[in-house]
């Protein structure tokens, strides 16, 4: 939980990542995902936008250096996505998940520690892959996670 006495003194700047934070696309746990290496699921998750309409696009977000730096090319880019992207988006990125729990038992660990809690992408802005800032939104990738929790709970 975030700590409003961090967020509002001034005097102290909080970067202790939380033990949950392998759920987020911007965590260091690289992704093979169709035919390439990712550094990261946001890296994969940012290029899938442009598939089909940008292929340098998606390679430039290939090439970026940072999850934030894949995100903001996107974003900057967002007039080119194909038009079904909003009714293929949650897909895609399960499926970006998928593949990272799979190649990762750490995160395999993680999610099972989990049990059977809700899991929140306590995003203060996103009210779509998180609960957004008045803590009421979608919190799809949250859902995302829950729905791989309960597809290693069926393979174990």
């Amino acid at each position: 939980m975030r700590d409003p006495l961090l967020e509002t003194s001034g005097k102290i700047i909080g970067f202790y990542e939380r033990e949950f934070y392998i759920f987020s696309n911007f965590s260091s746990f690289a992704v093979e995902w169709r035919g390439k290496l990712w550094q990261t699921s946001e890296h994969a998750y940012q290029a899938a936008h442009f598939f089909e309409t940008e292929p340098e696009l998606a390679e430039e977000i290939y090439k970026s250096k940072s999850a934030h730096e894949a995100y903001k090319i996107a974003k900057t880019n967002i007039d080119k996505v194909p038009k079904d992207w909003e009714q293929n988006k949650i897909a895609i990125m399960e499926d970006v998940c998928w593949h990272k729990l799979q190649q990762h038992p750490y995160v395999q660990k993680k999610l099972l520690q989990t049990e059977n809690k809700q899991i929140v992408e306590d995003s203060p802005v996103d009210s779509f892959w998180g609960w957004g800032p008045n803590r009421d939104g979608r919190n799809e990738l949250g859902k995302i996670w829950m729905r791989l929790r309960e597809k290693i709970k069926a393979t174990k």
